[in-house]
């Protein structure tokens, strides 16, 4: 009998078709779902029969009371290699094998290119005008060149993003709590003297953190009040470093020119939710690492793992 392998979050109808399931069809059956399940409950059910489970990046959190919901669940596998809504302890504790997949921190450096662009040029607003028959001409854009680009965190995406800014030619400032004069230097950017210092004097702040108890709420209406009235705010790591309602209040009193996320409290995100109609936001939902190039290697690295799981040889298991 076939082993039963759910692909969970399969939104674009995808994992089957950027990656060759084929060598698997004799030893395993492939489920995907398109749907997200929006509770514990739905899960549990929908995975009761599974045997493996893809789930993509940190959409569905699998905590210990999850996967002991699971008794048939013996293989695990997340697209990146840290993935901080599992947990690791409790699927040891239940035999199940957790893996991972490489992951490419291309598309989130370009995605962050293309919603700062977007914020800074009005291109939604004066699109959403041209084709609705609309002013001729609403917006005036921000430049880039010349002005100050500031990244909190200058890490793999990061320092990727900074070398965009000074091909525009940005200045490009740094800060996170570990970075020092020499990976400033590196990187060819100024190390701001602190956060502080950056909100303050940054034309374009953009976020780059992994988070973590020191970075949760970083960002909240005391540092929102430090930036420019001309200054936008970019999101493109995790919503937890920003506190949602002080942005909310930023920009419905104009105390910042703009804001663009793609990462929210609540993924996804509610029809109701108020981020959907906040003034000066663009939005997008969560597409940071969503690039055909990122999901052939996710699912194709998947069907690698399952492989050498089926073969006792399991690959891409965390430390």
């Amino acid at each position: 009998m076939r082993l039963r392998c759910a692909v969970l979050d399969d939104y674009q109808n995808a994992a089957t078709t950027v990656a060759d399931w084929s060598p698997l069809s004799d030893r395993v059956e492939v489920v995907s779902y398109r749907d997200h399940f929006t509770d514990e409950d739905q899960l549990a059910a929908a995975l009761a029969d599974a045997d493996i489970v893809v789930t993509l990046r940190e959409r569905v959190a699998f905590p210990a009371s999850l996967i002991e919901r699971l008794p048939r669940l013996k293989l695990l596998i997340a697209s990146g290699m840290r993935n901080s809504v599992i947990d690791y302890a409790a699927a040891r504790k239940a035999g199940v094998t957790v893996c991972g997949t490489e992951s490419s921190s291309t598309p989130p450096v370009e995605l962050t290119w293309a919603l700062l662009l977007g914020l800074a040029r009005g291109i939604v607003p004066e699109n959403n005008a041209l084709r609705s028959g609309g002013p001729w001409q609403s917006t005036v854009g921000a430049d880039l060149h010349g002005r100050r680009l500031g990244l909190l965190g200058l890490g793999k995406i990061g320092s990727r993003v900074a070398r965009v800014g000074q091909a525009f030619g940005m200045e490009v400032m740094a800060w996170s709590q570990n970075l020092t004069q020499e990976r400033a230097d590196e990187a060819g950017v100024s190390l701001a003297a602190s956060k502080e210092d950056l909100l303050a004097t940054a034309d374009f702040v953009s976020v780059h953190l992994v988070l973590s108890d020191r970075t949760r709420g970083l960002i909240g209406a005391e540092q929102l009040a430090l930036m420019k009235p001309t200054a936008y705010l970019v999101n493109t790591s995790r919503a937890a470093i920003v506190d949602q309602d002080a942005l909310l209040t930023a920009l419905h009193e104009g105390r910042i020119a703009g804001a663009a996320v793609d990462v929210f409290d609540t993924e996804p995100l509610p029809a109701d939710h108020p981020l959907r109609t906040a003034p000066r936001l663009l939005a997008t939902p969560h597409l940071g690492y969503v690039s055909r190039a990122n999901y052939e290697r996710y699912y194709g690295q998947a069907i690698e793992a399952i492989e050498a799981y089926l073969n006792g040889e399991p690959i891409r298991v965390p430390g």
